[in-house]
């Protein structure tokens, strides 16, 4: 393994200080930031913009922001993404934490398509499955997915449509969904007890890409024989952090 060097890794330094506050900073910002002395800053700065990392900020004198070359990057990076890849490198180490069957899905109309699945190391039978497609309204990822939605594309999407159960546990009610998708939006997670599967409890959080649009839900589930209020928070725990961590593969930054 071969040694860092410390003058590429005092540049990336200057260039993660732009991910922060209002995207431009000054030459004293940096050096009071990162504490390096001005010299060697001017002397970052100076070679990172004429590479094209950074341009100077127009009509403000002394500032800097980043330039062209690291978009053309994190356009690149983003191009040879693949969502099902990552959602199942993700979830195979949430399942790993807690042993017990991760989702990731992406919506599709008003049904979810499952696009990753990493089972429990129990023997559990589900209804979902990797290709899978289900209706949105009987499932956790479904709802958090449908919640993230813009009013207008939401009320697009469920008008006429015949909210058809999956148990007697499911929501057939288009008022009592739209309540259940005030109570995701308001706790950040997607809850479903028994609602797409008699026997199973699950719980989403959202994924997003970089721009920070919602565009899949990584769910964990688990048999109602092991679900109580306190697995339930725990569970929704790892669901936020997988989650996010898929988020941030996705170039998402908090």
């Amino acid at each position: 393994m071969g040694r860092l060097v410390p003058a590429v890794t005092r540049a990336l330094d200057v260039l993660e200080l732009f991910l922060h506050g209002d995207g431009t900073l000054s030459a004293p910002e940096v050096t009071r930031k990162l504490q390096l002395p001005r010299t060697t800053v001017h002397e970052l700065l100076t070679t990172l913009a004429a590479r094209s990392y950074l341009v100077a900020v127009p009509d403000r004198p002394g500032r800097y922001r980043l330039g062209v070359r690291t978009y053309q990057l994190g356009s690149r990076y983003a191009e040879q993404l693949d969502l099902a890849a990552e959602g199942r490198q993700v979830a195979q180490r949430v399942a790993e934490t807690c042993g017990e069957t991760v989702h990731v899905a992406i919506l599709e109309g008003t049904d979810v398509i499952y696009i990753a699945q990493v089972d429990s190391t129990h023997a559990v039978r589900m209804v979902s499955a990797a290709g899978r497609k289900l209706p949105a309204h009987c499932t956790s990822v479904g709802k958090m997915l449908l919640a993230s939605l813009p009013a207008p594309e939401l009320d697009t999407r469920l008008d006429g449509l015949e909210l058809t159960g999956m148990t007697p546990d499911s929501i057939t009610d288009e008022q009592e969904l739209r309540t259940a998708l005030d109570a995701v939006r308001e706790r950040g997670v997607a809850v479903e007890h028994q609602e797409s599967d008699p026997y199973v409890g699950c719980v989403a959080a959202p994924v997003r890409d970089r721009s920070g649009r919602v565009v899949a839900a990584l769910s964990v589930s688990v048999p109602m024989i092991r679900w109580n209020e306190e697995r339930e928070r725990e569970l929704a725990g790892l669901a936020v952090e997988g989650a996010e961590e898929l988020s941030g593969r996705l170039g998402h930054h908090r």
